[in-house]
């Protein structure tokens, strides 16, 4: 039986890959805390919403042009612990959504937190707002909150485009904390130009584990550093031997 190129690599990669995962599984079920990477703008938002509390003003979190994507998803961990702490520290939380069908989603997802946090009669369904599903639109009932409304931090996580530095430039103008992350790299230097803290690319997928520390997802997240560790140490080395004419590595890794 002949064999696929390539067939034999995959399968080497699958195997390291779920012995990496199972060991920092079980190895962050057996101690406190896995060591992991500081993300500042993770770290920023106890910051943004203790300045809101100071303040005695609200909070506004947005998810961009959300769909039921991996932006969005990642962002619903970033909003449930959002939402957690606001409703811990008697702050307003203000929630604007673009999608009809991801704005229930995200109702149950404030309600929830509110309801871990001890204090479910806080939750008010009004702060939690769709707007519309036209883009223009929607930027506009971002801009007028954040122009109306007593917003001392002002969060975006998830899929922006053009409304990016619309909302960042009057979050700025408003004196708001902002901080920002999203994987659309095109948006990305508008965000670091203008807010305060920005999560760049995969900070934000990794968003859930770091705020929540729940071992699976933190083991998860490292064995994937493990991966991506090899491979850049295969691209290194095999990219030296063939520079040297040496192609032993290359023809290895199409088996």
């Amino acid at each position: 039986m002949q064999l696929i190129a390539g067939r034999l690599t995959h399968l080497v990669w699958f195997v390291i890959f779920t012995a990496s995962l199972s060991f920092y599984i079980k190895r962050g079920r057996r101690i406190a805390e896995l060591p992991i990477r500081r993300v500042a703008g993770l770290d920023a938002l106890d910051e943004a919403i203790g300045r809101a509390t100071e303040m005695g003003m609200g909070v506004h979190y947005t998810m961009g042009l959300q769909d039921f994507e991996a932006q969005t998803f990642a962002s619903f961990e970033i909003l449930r612990y959002t939402a957690g702490l606001t409703a811990k520290m008697d702050v307003p939380l203000i929630v604007s959504n673009y999608r009809p069908q991801v704005h229930p989603v995200t109702e149950e997802v404030v309600r929830g937190a509110y309801v871990l946090a001890g204090k479910p009669d806080a939750y008010q369904a009004d702060n939690v707002r769709f707007l519309s599903d036209q883009q223009l639109a929607y930027a506009s009932g971002v801009v007028g909150i954040l122009e109306r409304e007593r917003i001392a931090a002002n969060l975006m996580f998830g899929n922006f485009y053009a409304e990016s530095l619309i909302f960042a430039e009057v979050g700025q103008k408003m004196g708001c904390i902002q901080v920002t992350g999203t994987a659309n790299t095109h948006q990305l230097p508008f965000f670091t130009a203008v807010c305060d803290y920005c999560l760049i690319g995969e900070e934000l997928y990794a968003a859930g584990a770091y705020l929540s520390r729940n071992p699976v997802q933190v083991g998860s997240l490292m064995a994937q550093d493990v991966g991506k560790l090899l491979a850049l140490l295969f691209i290194t080395v095999g990219t030296v031997l063939s520079s040297f004419g040496q192609k032993w590595l290359t023809d290895l890794v199409k088996k």
